[in-house]
């Protein structure tokens, strides 16, 4: 993958985190967001198919996504701050539906998310959690 799409994925992913937060607090339908993000002058820049799949897999996951991840937190996800409960939402799709995205990049992506959006040590929280569930996601070792 080029610089150019590796870019456009990225812009893709922080737009589907902005997207999830806001349909994780509002309640809205994930078609109802998609179609306002495309009216922002950013979205021409981003990998909009990329954005869609993301935002109506996590949308449409949302349960199985949260099963997924239960097992590596230590508390409720509920009690996950909105920002790293998106972030992990987002990962957990990628790690499970979009195994042509290597884990690392899943987990590098989604921590500077964090950095970026979440609580000031929420990237860390993140990474933890991403390290433990990518294995189980994937059913690779760590060392590969």
């Amino acid at each position: 993958m080029n610089a150019a799409a590796r870019g456009s994925r990225r812009l893709a992913r922080r737009a589907a985190l902005q997207a999830i937060y806001q349909w994780q607090a509002t309640g809205q339908s994930a078609e109802e967001i998609g179609d306002q993000f495309e009216q922002e002058s950013t979205y021409a820049r981003l990998d909009a198919e990329f954005f869609r799949r993301l935002l109506n897999g996590v949308t449409g996951n949302v349960q199985i996504l949260d099963e997924a991840l239960e097992p590596f937190i230590d508390r409720p996800l509920s009690q996950i701050d909105p920002v790293e409960r998106a972030v992990l939402r987002i990962a957990a799709f990628e790690l499970t539906q979009c195994t042509d995205v290597p884990w690392r990049v899943v987990i590098n992506e989604s921590v500077e998310l964090a950095r970026a959006f979440g609580a000031e040590q929420g990237h860390r929280f993140v990474n933890g959690v991403l390290d433990r569930l990518a294995p189980a996601a994937r059913g690779e070792t760590r060392a590969g």
